[in-house]
């Protein structure tokens, strides 16, 4: 904002206030000068009496015009006087109060322009209760969710060119050596430039169903489905590796449930993915559980958004578990607990960030608990029942 326009918009605050005043004044002596006179005489008549000789004295006449001419011209001295020192003490607390209001909306533009250059990190000073103090709180709440979300754009282009990097590097060295020679271009070559480059293409497919999930630009084809066989649609994909790796698998679906509406082959995709997630940090010999239920945990803020519309699916685990402090990032992009782990082995990065976006797309929620290190962890999401969800999609 220029110099030019906070002057105008004082000056218009402090004109606004003036005028409040002038009118005020002037309301004032108006109505004084038309009924103080009257009101003199009738005062003058109730302290003299009604049959005072003022009518049939000359003089007593000539005296109460004179007496009221004083009294008009005293009044009038008088209110010019008062009016005048109150215009002016009126006028400074307005230019205070003008000040009071302008200054925050000064702070505001100015954060916005920084804002707007890219400095995210600005914030303005929220004081008092007023609706200017609320607006101030609000706008720095703004301000937080786009530095926020800066910091994820750029976190998100270092990890995509970290994930890009090993398989481009691995595939440019043996494109190298075969050139050079040092390189058989036999079977086993091409076998490994064949597996980096589908790393490269699941990661780009990843990516892009991320972008279209968070977008809600994912087709889902929505049925009623029972949740039971959702459960059993995962857990047949799983079975062999669970067995496998020596890792028992059990499933507890309560009976009675109602249908959920749901997209079964995303739906079944979070939780494979929860379920593979879990396999991975569960040594041999422990165990995992899949539960469906109709409760919700005894979690306040769960208990009251899905009270008993929704339908909950757990998954619990022996394994490593998770600190506390991983839990809340759980869920971002490309975020992992272990950050030594091998690409090879633990995956895009991506896969909760995605069964995120999927469970809310179908109005549900979903997060994770553990009891720390070593002590297993828990990953839950909900989904409405059928009616409940048919009204949550088409709003």
């Amino acid at each position: 904002m220029s110099p030019r326009r906070r002057a105008g918009l004082r000056a218009r605050l402090f004109l606004a206030h003036l005028l409040v005043i002038v009118a005020g004044m002037a309301t004032l002596l108006l109505v004084t000068l038309l009924i103080a006179p009257s009101l003199h005489d009738r005062l003058m008549v109730a302290l003299l009496g009604a049959d005072a000789p003022t009518a049939a004295d000359p003089g007593m006449a000539a005296m109460a015009q004179a007496t009221n001419a004083v009294f008009q011209t005293a009044m009038i001295e008088a209110l010019l006087l008062s009016g005048g020192a109150a215009c002016l003490v009126a006028a400074a607390v307005s230019l205070l109060v003008s000040s009071r209001i302008v200054t925050p909306i000064e702070r505001l533009l100015m954060a916005s322009r920084r804002i707007a250059g890219g400095h995210y990190a600005e914030r303005v000073p929220a004081e008092g209760r007023d609706e200017l103090a609320a607006l101030a709180l609000q706008f720095n709440t703004m301000a937080g969710a786009l530095e926020d979300a800066e910091r994820r754009r750029v976190t998100l282009i270092g990890d995509v060119a970290h994930e890009l990097r090993t398989p481009l590097a691995t595939i440019a060295a043996q494109a190298e050596g075969a050139l050079d020679g040092v390189v058989v271009p036999d079977d086993a070559a091409w076998a490994l430039i064949l597996d980096e480059a589908g790393r490269l293409q699941r990661l780009v497919a990843d990516l892009q169903a991320l972008s279209r999930a968070e977008a809600r630009q994912l087709p889902l084809h929505l049925a009623p489905i029972a949740p039971g066989a959702l459960a059993e649609r995962a857990v047949a994909r799983l079975a062999t590796q669970f067995a496998e790796k020596g890792v028992a698998l059990t499933t507890v679906v309560a009976p009675g449930l109602p249908a959920v509406t749901a997209d079964a082959d995303r739906m079944a995709q979070v939780l494979i993915n929860l379920l593979g997630n879990a396999l991975q940090h569960t040594p041999a010999d422990g165990a995992v559980a899949l539960r469906v239920m109709k409760e919700v945990t005894p979690d306040g803020a769960h208990s009251i958004l899905y009270p008993a519309s929704c339908i909950l699916f757990e998954v619990a685990d022996s394994g490593a578990g998770i600190a506390p402090e991983h839990i809340p990032h759980l869920f971002e992009r490309f975020y992992r607990v272990d950050k030594a782990r091998a690409r090879a082995t633990g995956g895009s990065g991506i896969g909760l960030t995605i069964s995120k976006a999927l469970v809310a797309a179908h109005g549900g929620q979903i997060w994770a608990a553990s009891a720390g290190p070593g002590k297993g962890s828990t990953f839950t999401f909900t989904l409405p029942v059928a009616e409940r969800a048919e009204r949550l999609t088409k709003s």
